[in-house]
C-alpha cells in the first residue's frame, strides 16, 4: 500500500494515491500545522503547495526499514522516507529529506488496506546544497 502510494505520488497520480487513503483519513502532513481531516482537507493544502519548478525538484522517494504489526482488520506501519533531490543548477548535491512516518490501515470489505491516518515527522529537511 505505501509503495503503491509513493509510485503515484511519483507519476503525479492523484487519483491513485487518493485509492490509498480512507475518503476521512487523519493527517500530520509535514509541511501543514493543522490536522488534515479529510480529503477536503488534504486538497485544500495540496492546492497551498509551490508549483511544480518552485524549490528543489525531487529526483525520487525511498520508503525502508518497515516495522509492521496487523491486528485483524488494522494494521500499524513504521518506516523512514528518504527524498532525493535533483542537483542544482550549479550542478552540486542537494541533501536528501529524511522523514519518520507511522500509518495505520484497515482492511474493507474489499480486502483492500486504505490510511486511515498518516503522520509525517521531517528529520532531516532536504533541499539545500551538500557542504
Amino acid at each position: 500500500m505505501i509503495t503503491s502510494m509513493y509510485a503515484a505520488y511519483t507519476r503525479q497520480d492523484r487519483a491513485a494515491i487518493d485509492a490509498c487513503l480512507d475518503p476521512d483519513a487523519t493527517i500530520w502532513d509535514s509541511a501543514a500545522a493543522p490536522l488534515l481531516c479529510g480529503k477536503a482537507d488534504l486538497d485544500r493544502i495540496r492546492g497551498e503547495r509551490p508549483e511544480a519548478g518552485e524549490g528543489p525538484r525531487e529526483a525520487g522517494l525511498e520508503a525502508y526499514d518497515p516495522v509492521i504489526d496487523v491486528f485483524g482488520d488494522l494494521a500499524l506501519l513504521r518506516y523512514w522516507l528518504r527524498v532525493e533531490f535533483v542537483p542544482d543548477d550549479s550542478g552540486a548535491p542537494l541533501m536528501p529529506e529524511i522523514v519518520r512516518n507511522t500509518a495505520a490501515l484497515r482492511r474493507y470489505e474489499d480486502e483492500i488496506w486504505r490510511i486511515v491516518h498518516l503522520h509525517e515527522d521531517v528529520q532531516q529537511a532536504g533541499g539545500e546544497p551538500v557542504r
